[in-house]
């Protein structure tokens, strides 16, 4: 009898554990699914809370509650809520900040419940972003991404005459860095061609460093990963440094900005291009002042590989522990039809990763630069450290205040090097015992 009774409790405790981690049932059978979004943009945000009532007005027995987080905060306040047992159940993030949640055992893996639809409508190399473990076992949907692109003053770039890039026909790197120089020697004293707002450095030197043959971190045949820096690690670092140290023609001023922080420069022609990701176009469509001409270029390309650059998408998880895994999925594959995902994609002024949502006419328009975006959605490739175990540290402790030391002029290229490989691989090699 008491064996049977200390059975009954396990039995209780273990039901009562699993309603609070997560979503949660009710008496009448009701399903409730917590989807915390961290979209922010007011349109957005508007979008994701419209397509929750959607859902929750087609599926009464299945009720998905939003909850607003937030990009600023979002790891280190997953981790608590995982180490807690209070994840909500689908988790939106980037890729680049799932791994150590995926190996942790924090995520659910979803291939085995993702519905062939959606798996064949994203590519390959944008599912390669959240698939991590020997099991190739996949922790997320990797379903908006983001090339950075050159916004540039329209009318500065037409009266100079030099010749204006496209996709068919990019700026190289020495290219841009020779116009670079010519356009800030006739803007005048004062004023520069480039406003690099490096504040947080290292994922725009890292994935823009693809285009140029650089990974910087190389798995073994052990599985292990190590960092190595070379020459094609080199050329986008050594761009920035060149530009700002020694032709003059980008603003040292702007290196601890945010991209946001540059935007009046810009309005004001104290800038004539700014490195940017491809959503700020929505801020800038917002505050730029009345007849102001912007236009949206590409990156430089590389002569190893064009146009290349890494991202790290938007994804949705679903957190291990959330006793309702196949209906978050069904959830995630309703928020993820293609024409959710345009408006999705509409909504954060982003690039969907879904084919056919790509596909869209509305994404390929010339107006706000629509079909730049787009036409370099076949180069975006899964950003190097991706998989990398230990990544957050190594950047926040190793690589942020190295390249922005090297930015800045403050160190050279031998001492970059050292840092990044030396340093780095001894936090790495933590979290690979």
């Amino acid at each position: 009898m008491l064996m049977r009774r200390a059975a009954v409790a396990v039995v209780v405790l273990t039901l009562l554990l699993t309603g609070c981690s997560g979503g949660g049932g009710s008496r009448d059978g009701r399903i409730t699914l917590r989807f915390q979004s961290l979209a922010w943009q007011d349109e957005s945000v508007r979008v994701n809370k419209e397509l929750v009532e959607e859902w929750n007005a087609a599926h009464p027995d299945i009720r998905v509650e939003y909850v607003q987080g937030s990009w600023d905060s979002v790891h280190d306040q997953l981790l608590t809520s995982f180490e807690g047992g209070e994840a909500p159940d689908i988790i939106h993030d980037a890729s680049d900040d799932l791994a150590d949640f995926a190996y942790g055992g924090y995520l659910a893996d979803l291939g085995p419940l993702l519905p062939a639809r959606l798996r064949e409508d994203i590519p390959g190399s944008s599912w390669d972003t959240t698939t991590f473990g020997d099991g190739g076992g996949v922790y997320g949907v990797p379903f908006l991404q983001e090339p950075r692109v050159l916004i540039a003053d329209k009318k500065v770039l037409d009266a100079s005459g030099v010749r204006i890039p496209t996709p068919d026909k990019p700026w190289s790197w020495p290219e841009f860095r020779r116009i670079s120089k010519e356009l800030t020697a006739r803007m005048g004293p004062g004023k520069y061609a480039v406003a690099w707002p490096l504040k947080d450095p290292v994922s725009a030197t890292l994935n823009l460093g693809l285009s140029t043959g650089g990974r910087l971190f190389h798995r073994g045949a052990d599985g292990k990963v190590t960092v190595r820096f070379t020459d094609g690690d080199a050329v986008v670092p050594e761009t920035v440094h060149a530009q700002v140290n020694t032709d003059g023609s980008a603003s040292g001023a702007t290196l601890g900005m945010g991209g946001s922080d540059t935007l009046p420069g810009l309005f004001g022609g104290v800038y004539a291009m700014v490195p940017l990701g491809f959503s700020y176009r929505q801020q800038i469509i917002q505050q730029a002042p009345e007849g102001f001409e912007w236009t949206v270029l590409p990156a430089p390309a590389g002569d190893s590989e064009g146009l290349a650059q890494g991202v790290s998408p938007q994804t949705l998880s679903v957190a291990e522990d959330s006793p309702y895994k196949k209906e978050a999925v069904r959830f995630i594959d309703f928020l993820l039809q293609p024409s959710n995902m345009v408006r999705l994609a509409k909504g954060d002024w982003m690039l969907p990763t879904g084919t056919r949502a790509l596909a869209d006419p509305s994404l390929h328009t010339a107006k706000d630069g629509w079909a730049t975006g787009a036409a370099l959605a076949r180069d975006l490739r899964s950003a190097p450290a991706q998989s990398v175990r230990g990544y957050p540290e190594w950047k926040d402790k190793v690589a942020t205040p190295a390249l922005q030391e090297y930015y800045s002029g403050a160190i050279g290229r031998e001492e970059l090097e050292k840092r990044l490989v030396e340093d780095g691989n001894l936090v790495l090699a933590r979290y690979q015992r």
